[in-house]
């Protein structure tokens, strides 16, 4: 870590490396990332279709008041098989096909029933509460764009249409290496210097929201040869690693240097805070170096690995995290040539930084609202100046 990498150049690297998976084909599902555009074969409608319940006429008929002699129905699944006449009228429900014949939907509202007729009390126009043949989605029109994230919605619609498979770029399999022979699994109590694993369950929930499958979670003792039998296993059955702890240069971190002995490790070291020991190598798999500490941990993930997972899934390459401009409270001061990312909290539309250290206190980002990015250019950022938010929720 003679050299830090900038964040820039870093996402440089991410750009040119991390490359889009294959494409496979799947049913409709939430979450899944078209790899092709979706075009409707059919109408939606295929049939015209009352909008409201009443009686289907002829609109002619009802420009004055007076009786229409109620010849059939109308219900959905069981449409009326004649042919609406002259002062007719068919009692039909919402969603019932338009009969033959009629032009038009009187609301029931506007309608007085007699014995065998129906008195309309007020005219309709031609086309009225009727749903036209493909009103909805038209055959030949384009209906989902690639690289689309799918929403229940749009799975909605798919069916709609008919369509029984998709084409979707297949889901980034990663795997988790938590290093560190003081670690315990999550649910376990620490005794002595131990201390559980709060890494592994927080990357494996970011891994699912970027659209990646947590392939194995795996805990390495702090040992270089086991280091590199855990990191070339796991690179055999994973599209990404996330390694967490041992990216330092301590006694103990042998993470970059198993890298090294059996890819590439092209940034060690990035000019951010809290995440600076972070590191990005290629086994050919993207493998990312995440500081042992949470709150780095969390950092590093968010601004690199979350934009690896993302560009294999085929999704899109910014953070999914609302964002908003917004004062800040007081100054804030950072270091010119290193990216600070800060835990805030916005109290009366204000914004104030509530720990600029602390890599360790993953509690902090609990507290914390959202996240400001400073910039390597600024050296302070004053009372009053406008801050961009990405918020946590």
């Amino acid at each position: 870590m003679a050299k830090l990498a900038a964040v820039v150049d870093v996402f440089d690297l991410l750009d040119h490396r991390c490359q889009r998976l294959e494409v496979e084909s799947i049913a409709p599902m939430v979450g899944r990332v078209l790899a092709e555009a979706v075009t409707s074969t059919v109408n939606v409608p295929a049939f015209a279709r009352s909008a409201m319940d009443g009686y289907a006429v002829r609109a002619g008929d009802t420009a004055t008041v007076g009786e229409l002699r109620i010849v059939g129905q109308s219900r959905p699944g069981r449409s009326f098989t004649g042919v609406v006449g002259s002062r007719e009228a068919v009692s039909i429900t919402t969603g019932a096909a338009i009969p033959e014949g009629a032009d038009a939907i009187v609301m029931i509202e506007h309608t007085e029933t007699r014995e065998g007729s129906v008195v309309v009390k007020e005219p309709v126009a031609i086309g009225r509460h009727i749903i036209r043949i493909g009103e909805d989605v038209a055959a030949g029109c384009v209906v989902l764009p690639a690289w689309r994230a799918l929403r229940p919605q749009d799975v909605g619609l798919l069916a709609a249409i008919g369509v029984r498979q998709i084409r979707v770029v297949r889901q980034p399999q990663v795997s988790i290496l938590a290093t560190g022979s003081e670690l315990l699994p999550p649910g376990s109590t620490p005794t002595g210097s131990q201390i559980v694993d709060s890494n592994s369950p927080m990357l494996s929930a970011l891994v699912g929201r970027d659209g990646g499958v947590v392939a194995a979670v795996r805990y390495v003792a702090d040992n270089l040869n086991e280091m590199r039998i855990a990191i070339a296993e796991a690179a055999s059955a994973s599209d990404m690693l996330l390694v967490t702890g041992g990216s330092s240069v301590g006694s103990e971190d042998h993470a970059a240097a198993a890298v090294v002995s059996l890819g590439e490790l092209p940034v060690h070291g990035i000019a951010i805070r809290p995440a600076k020991p972070s590191g990005v190598g290629f086994l050919p798999q993207p493998v990312f170096l995440l500081p042992g500490n949470p709150i780095a941990c969390l950092c590093a993930y968010d601004l690199f690995a979350s934009r690896g997972i993302r560009r294999l899934g085929g999704r899109a390459w910014e953070l999914p995290y609302r964002r908003a401009l917004l004062p800040l409270a007081e100054a804030f001061h950072s270091l010119r040539g290193r990216v600070d990312h800060a835990r805030v909290k916005v109290v009366d539309e204000q914004v104030q930084v509530i720990a600029v250290g602390g890599a360790s206190s993953l509690s902090s980002a609990v507290a914390a609202d959202g996240f400001v990015i400073v910039a390597a250019s600024r050296e302070r950022i004053n009372a009053g100046e406008m801050v961009e938010v990405w918020f946590y929720d």
